[in-house]
């Protein structure tokens, strides 16, 4: 089969001065979609699948159903907002991968339509990228190195990030992501899904220091994580014990926070590097926020709405891709549930 490659894209200009990009994300259970134009972000809306709170988590095949029923009227209320017609995009960006397959699948099967159906290029973006990059939408002037911690609910990660689109990987979790063990240490404590914002708010009542969970392999010498063995500890703390709910919560909450905080303290401190962007959806966080705040470091932590999954962020890398000539072209790429930054 001959690999597609529109007709605009042969004849497509790097380094332009103004490129107008549509985002689509559908990575897990948020459906988003953002235009970018010239590096601003001037339409974007992300529709929260809350149809999984009843299941205690993401059930993939309704995922995917979801993002398919949403995608057309969530692409046609952004171009509303931006004021543009189909026929002004000039880009399309698109995650592929990590996520779960079907939820990517149906994102790129929209894409990969709307490119063939206009004839413009279409742009695999990485997710995890994505979220590397996302603090740029709002801090222009920010200049690498610096330190990334990426916290999420699928991904626990401490980046070096050298310079545009040149990083490396300084250390992940060797179980759970941190997001995990706070769905599931949500779940043992009979809270709601999400996890992570229902055992902040009930932290918020209770004492973190009641409690002494362990904070695995915060002192080894490395810049990994692990959150198995911590979830386990709650497991046999609310099985053993009677303490209040919310006291259990605060001190789970402080020992993820601590492992978090230690990691990425320990990295910038070894490195000699003192600008830490913290992104994902565990960044939004407030004790995490708070606890890193009081670092004498800078440590900056993108808007709420760029930390969650969201589309903002995969146009406005695609369009850098574009602008720096490392854009991947074609039609001819496919979805991956698993897969470092390439």
């Amino acid at each position: 089969m001959e690999r597609f490659i529109s007709k605009q894209f042969r004849n497509f200009s790097y380094k332009r001065n103004k490129l107008i990009v549509l985002g689509i994300e559908t990575s897990c259970d948020e459906t988003g979609v953002a235009i970018c134009d010239n590096s601003k972000i001037i339409a974007s809306y992300t529709k929260t699948q809350s149809i999984h709170t009843k299941f205690g988590g993401v059930v993939p095949e309704i995922a995917s159903r979801e993002h398919e029923k949403f995608l057309p009227e969530i692409t046609e209320k952004v171009l509303k907002d931006s004021k543009l017609q189909y026929s002004d995009l000039e880009a399309i960006a698109v995650t592929s991968g990590p996520g779960l397959m079907g939820s990517l699948l149906s994102g790129i099967s929209f894409a990969k339509g709307i490119s063939q159906g206009l004839d413009i290029p279409i742009i695999p973006i990485n997710h995890l990228e994505a979220h590397l990059n996302s603090a740029f939408i709002e801090f222009e002037e920010l200049n690498p190195p610096f330190i990334n911690l990426l916290v999420s609910g699928g991904h626990t990660q401490i980046w070096l990030v050298k310079d545009l689109f040149e990083y490396t990987l300084l250390g992940e979790t060797l179980d759970d992501a941190c997001g995990e063990a706070f769905d599931k240490g949500a779940k043992t404590l009979g809270l709601n899904y999400p996890g992570g914002p229902e055992i902040e708010k009930l932290a918020m009542k209770g004492d973190r220091e009641l409690i002494n969970f362990p904070r695995p392999i915060i002192n080894d010498g490395t810049y990994n994580f692990s959150f198995s063995g911590l979830k386990t500890s709650l497991i046999n703390c609310v099985n053993k014990d009677k303490y209040n709910l919310s006291d259990v919560a605060a001190s789970y909450q402080e020992a993820i926070v601590d492992c978090l905080l230690g990691k990425l303290k320990n990295s910038m401190d070894d490195l000699n590097i003192n600008i830490g962007i913290v992104c994902g959806g565990v960044a939004a966080n407030q004790r995490l926020r708070e606890k890193l705040n009081a670092l004498d470091k800078t440590i900056i932590f993108p808007s709420l709405k760029y930390c969650t999954d969201n589309a903002d962020m995969i146009a406005f890398l695609g369009e850098k891709k574009i602008n720096n000539n490392s854009a991947k072209i074609g039609i001819n790429f496919s979805a991956y549930s698993r897969g470092m930054i390439v």
